[in-house]
């Protein structure tokens, strides 16, 4: 659902080819976008009314087609952005292109998806510190520790978006 998260957002903000809109996903999101995938989303979402595809003239070259969001498109990334399903809140992909999208939610909304993402790092925190503490081997149990760490910093970050309203700007990190 990430990437459809992606396309529609890029698209609500101004029409785009295929390929433009394949490089503004990668330029925001650092991960490349297939044919495989874009085609067929884009095609799915014509094919629902969400989007509409105007083909494009180009000299001495095949039509490009242009693609631009619907209202039905708008109300559809609206809902996919308010919804974070519990069974995807560990999911980083599917988290992070709600939470790059924050501006087109209301602080109610964008709250609601940061508490299923908590509620998800805090449970899965206790399972992997129930696993570690049960780990004889000292690398498993390192390795488990590493990952509750991780989504404990986490955790801590999602209480700054809370009270910020506005992302937080942080300096670079480097890891030790």
């Amino acid at each position: 659902m990430w990437i459809e998260i992606l396309l529609l957002s890029k698209l609500a903000r101004e029409p785009l080819h295929g390929y433009e809109l394949r490089r503004a996903v990668e330029a925001s999101t650092g991960r490349t976008l297939s044919n495989n995938s874009l085609y067929p989303t884009l095609r799915r979402f014509v094919d629902a009314g969400a989007l509409t595809r105007t083909a494009e003239e180009q000299e001495a070259k095949p039509p490009r087609h242009v693609y631009t969001i619907t209202d039905v498109g708008r109300e559809l990334l609206h809902d996919m952005l308010a919804d974070l399903p519990a069974e995807l809140a560990l999911d980083e992909a599917e988290f992070l292109a709600r939470v790059g999208n924050f501006d087109w939610l209301g602080a109610a909304e964008r709250s609601a998806v940061l508490d299923v993402r908590d509620r998800a790092l805090a449970a899965e925190c206790d399972r992997l510190a129930a696993l570690a503490g049960a780990q004889a081997d000292p690398w498993s149990r390192a390795a488990l520790d590493h990952v509750r760490h991780r989504y404990a910093a986490e955790r801590a970050w999602l209480a700054e978006l809370r009270g910020a309203g506005k992302p937080i700007q942080h300096e670079q990190r480097t890891h030790a």
